[in-house]
């Protein structure tokens, strides 16, 4: 039986007071980065044929079932407010399709030919990049992509959370973080879906930074979507430029980014 499904290491959950719950949850969360640690070599492989094949002008694709699929679509939805990347260049697909993101269709995941037939709705091709996200790692739906994929010569990885996974075995790029039992039994949205999050969020970010979609330690690029980016963007504005806030302001609405706004002022075009 896999780790992910295997009994908690805690017992009479329901006999725990509040405080007890919260701090055994806290302790059980404490050893997922420890977990993602010892998969580092993985994960920098998968970031560094990402960045390959996005330069090459491919898309990351995400397929996934469940909470998975939803991280995923989590994942890929921030890339453009974040980055400023066009919204096809990192896809979430979930089995089921969109109404999976806020109800479960009833064995969605068990269909292995689906992912593929969803990938071809994408145009998917040799260009891109193809990452099941399965934290059992036997989820037929990510099996059945990422084997299609290969079949095709599309680059694929994963990211699962038991050891010597079917689904690790259909990628060449897999991500394996052993989270071990969950504190309430096979619930793995838990430390599994925390793992994961991490991991994408480590892939995303490395891979938008080597894009050259961060200056410094600043999102330059990211959309000004609401009052508090716009805030933010000045401010970013400010202290690169060393200007005041009303002509950084200007500069931003002006050029409509960070990194445009900059350009234009060095550039003497700032007026």
């Amino acid at each position: 039986m896999s780790t992910t499904e295997s009994a908690s290491n805690y017992d009479d959950l329901e006999q725990m007071s509040v405080r007890e719950l919260l701090v055994n949850i806290n302790r059980e969360d404490k050893t997922v980065p420890l977990a993602i640690e010892k998969a580092l070599p993985q994960i920098e492989a998968l970031v560094k044929v990402t960045v390959d094949r996005l330069k090459a002008g491919g898309r990351l694709f995400y397929i996934g079932a469940g909470t998975s699929g939803r991280l995923g679509i989590v994942d890929a939805s921030e890339c453009p407010p974040t980055y400023g990347v066009p919204h096809g260049m990192v896809i979430g697909i979930i089995a089921g399709g969109d109404t999976a993101i806020r109800k479960a269709v009833e064995f969605a995941e068990d269909d292995a030919e689906q992912a593929w037939k969803d990938l071809q709705q994408h145009d998917i091709n040799e260009k891109d990049i193809v990452v099941g996200i399965a934290a059992s790692g036997r989820t037929p739906y990510v099996i059945g992509g990422l084997n299609a994929c290969r079949e095709r010569g599309i680059a694929t990885g994963c990211v699962v959370c038991n050891a010597a996974s079917a689904v690790a075995a259909a990628a060449e790029y897999p991500v394996e973080v052993i989270t071990g039992p969950e504190f309430v039994t096979g619930s793995t949205r838990m430390k599994a879906g925390t793992a994961q999050k991490l991991v994408l969020n480590m892939l995303t970010t490395a891979t938008m930074v080597q894009l050259g979609r961060v200056k410094g330690n600043k999102m330059v690029d990211m959309q000004l979507s609401n009052l508090k980016l716009v805030d933010r963007g000045t401010r970013m504005v400010m202290e690169e430029l060393g200007i005041g806030r009303a002509e950084a302001g200007a500069l931003l609405k002006k050029f409509g980014s960070v990194r445009a706004a900059i350009e234009a002022y060095r550039n003497g075009n700032g007026n």
